[in-house]
Formats: structure tokens, C-alpha cells, sequence
């Protein structure tokens, strides 16, 4: 409660208490704020215990998958601020919603520190602690903490090794732990059934069908940017059905030789898909494509000129990257998706 409002409610129960010669409890009482049913609630999240005494109101996402995850929810309504999203297609029914928020970043990234501290949020979500990094001109997680605005990391996406080790199962645990924080946790489970519903199905068409050698790549004519054995886009390649070329790798965006790309003889390619990057356009689809099948060109993926763009989006943290597996499991097993 404001200390303006504090001090009315005190002065009015002092003036019924001189007049009625009885205590006014009740009229103090009711003008404090009621907790919620279910808080405090906290959570751990990059290695930090964070507790939020009511649901947050006044949100700022970054990177549009957390915006995303948020409106699945139907939490649109708590968003006060988000970052600038161009790179691809929106899901389904967002782009509406998006709209109505304002824009508080020209680019995917946060605005600079004196700009996002200014923005008065109680809860910040974001994807990756870059958009946290001081030498970058951004609020750390500690000042944002400080201003009572405390960031929540997707995925556990907190060091490069909490990257490495990211499963499925995390966006489950996100999801989870909004649905706690914002009060929310039967929309959240709900969620979470339906979510597993899809990779169920998914997991019952691709069965028992041999497995497609997969490359997962972000262009290059040598070293290739790729997708090694580790993090979310492996995950969605296995569980789509297929396999990938490079799981040998430990990686998830890294650099590999243009020999070791054109010796792993995919049977189809993933590019990732982006129209610009913190504001600069970047190559096509199209092109990326070319550049992996022009070093793997004896492969099979090359000779059938077999690609998928995949929205980058999707192989971050987020309810995105679930929907996507069932994109990577109709390109890899068409026929399976016929019924």
C-alpha cells in the first residue's frame, strides 16, 4: 500500500476511535491489501530463490519466445512491455496480441539499462542471460533484483553448460513455474497435458520407422555453423524421428569443418530461419541451404535438395520449441502424417 494511502487509513480509524470511544480495527483491516490464496510462492531459477508475494502485473519480456510461453498461458494481460519480434511467422492468434504491447526494443535484445530499470517492471522473462550482460549496456540480474524487478531464465539457460544440458522436460518445468508465480497453475498443467498430448503423438506416427539422418545448420561455407549433440535442437530432432548427423559434437550452436559436414551423408537439412539479428538482415533460408548442400553435395539431402526452415525462435527456450517437433516430424516422416 503507498505510504499516502497508509496514513489516510490510519488518521480515519483514530478519528473513529474518538468519536465511537471503541477501536475501528475493521476499517483498517479491510482497506489493507487481502493476500492471494496460494502465496507467497517461490522457485529457483539460476540458482537464485526468487519469492513473489502476489502474482507479477507489470511483465517485460525479451526474446519473443518468452512473450510467447506467457500468451499460451493467457497472461497477455500482465505484459506492459516487449522487444521487437521480425524475424519470422507468429504462431497462431499472437501477432494480434502482440500488437497491443507496448514495444520497448527496436531488436530481439532488451533495452539498455537506464531504459529497461525505467520501465517499473515486477517480473522480467527472457531466454538467455546475454540480454543481462553489463558490458553489452544491459540491467544485470542483480540490479534488476535490487529494483524489484527480478529476471526468470527459460530453459535454464544460465551458464553454457546449463545450455548443454537442457531436456524437453525444462520447458515443462517453466511452464510449471509460471503458471505458480502468476497464480495460475491449472491453466499451466493443462498446458503441459496438451503439450505432451502432441509429443505423444508424434512419438506413436514416427514408431518403428528407421530413423532420418538429420544436419541441423545456421549457414557457413566452412567451419559451418551447426547443432551438435546437445540442447533443444538435438532433442527435437530425436524426438521427431530422426537422428542427428552430429550428435557426436558436444555443442548445441557451434562450429564444425566443412569435412566432417560433408562426411556425416545427411538425408535432410534443418536451416535455421531469421530475417534479421539485433537489427542487421541476415541470409536467407534459401541460401544457408545452398551453402550445406554445396559442401555436403554427395549426400542425400543434397541430391534431393531436402530442407526444412526451422524459426530460430523455435530452438530457444519456450512452448515454441514442443509445437516444433511436430514441423521436424511431418518434414522428416510425411507418409506418417497422412492419417
Amino acid at each position: 500500500m503507498p505510504i499516502t494511502r497508509r496514513l489516510l487509513v490510519l488518521a480515519a480509524a483514530l478519528t473513529l476511535t474518538a468519536c465511537a470511544q471503541t477501536p475501528a480495527p475493521l476499517e483498517v483491516a479491510e482497506s489493507a491489501p487481502r493476500p492471494q490464496a496460494g502465496f507467497p510462492v517461490s522457485i529457483e531459477n539460476c540458482g537464485r530463490k526468487l519469492t513473489f508475494a502476489r502474482p507479477p502485473s507489470k511483465v517485460v519480456t525479451g526474446y519473443q519466445p518468452a512473450l510467447e510461453t506467457l500468451l499460451a498461458l493467457g497472461l497477455g494481460d500482465r505484459i506492459a512491455g516487449r522487444t521487437f519480434f521480425g524475424e519470422s511467422a507468429f504462431l497462431p492468434g499472437q501477432k494480434e496480441q502482440y500488437d497491443k504491447i507496448p514495444q520497448i526494443s527496436d531488436t530481439i535484445m532488451p533495452p539498455q539499462k537506464e531504459v529497461m530499470l525505467a520501465q517499473g517492471a515486477d517480473f522480467v522473462l527472457d531466454n538467455a542471460m546475454a540480454g543481462f550482460d553489463a558490458a553489452g549496456g544491459y540491467a544485470t540480474v542483480e540490479e534488476l533484483d535490487a529494483a524489484g524487478s527480478p529476471p526468470y531464465i527459460l530453459g535454464g539457460w544460465c551458464s553454457p553448460e546449463e545450455v548443454l544440458r537442457f531436456t524437453i522436460d525444462d520447458t515443462y518445468t517453466d511452464l510449471r513455474n509460471l503458471g505458480k508465480i502468476f497464480g495460475v497453475p491449472d491453466r499451466a498443467e493443462k498446458l503441459i497435458g496438451e503439450l505432451r498430448g502432441r509429443l505423444a503423438d508424434v512419438r506413436q506416427r514416427v514408431e518403428g520407422r528407421t530413423p532420418v539422418k538429420v544436419l541441423a545448420a545456421d549457414g557457413g561455407k566452412g567451419p559451418v555453423n551447426a547443432y551438435g549433440g546437445s540442447g533443444i535442437t538435438h532433442q527435437m530432432i530425436t524426438a521427431a524421428g530422426g537422428v542427428n548427423v552430429l550428435a557426436d559434437v558436444k555443442g548445441d550452436y557451434t562450429e564444425v569443418s566443412a569435412e566432417k559436414v560433408s562426411a556425416a551423408q545427411p538425408e535432410a537439412v534443418l536451416i535455421s530461419d531469421y530475417a534479421t539479428l539485433r537489427g542487421e538482415d541476415m541470409p536467407t533460408s534459401p541460401a544457408k541451404a545452398a551453402e550445406a548442400f554445396a559442401i555436403a553435395r554427395n549426400s542425400p539431402a543434397a541430391k534431393e535438395q531436402r530442407y526444412l526452415a526451422l524459426p530460430v525462435a523455435a530452438q530457444h527456450p519456450g512452448y515454441r520449441n514442443i509445437l516444433a517437433v511436430t514441423d521436424i516430424a511431418r518434414f522428416l516422416h510425411p507418409d506418417a502424417f497422412t492419417r
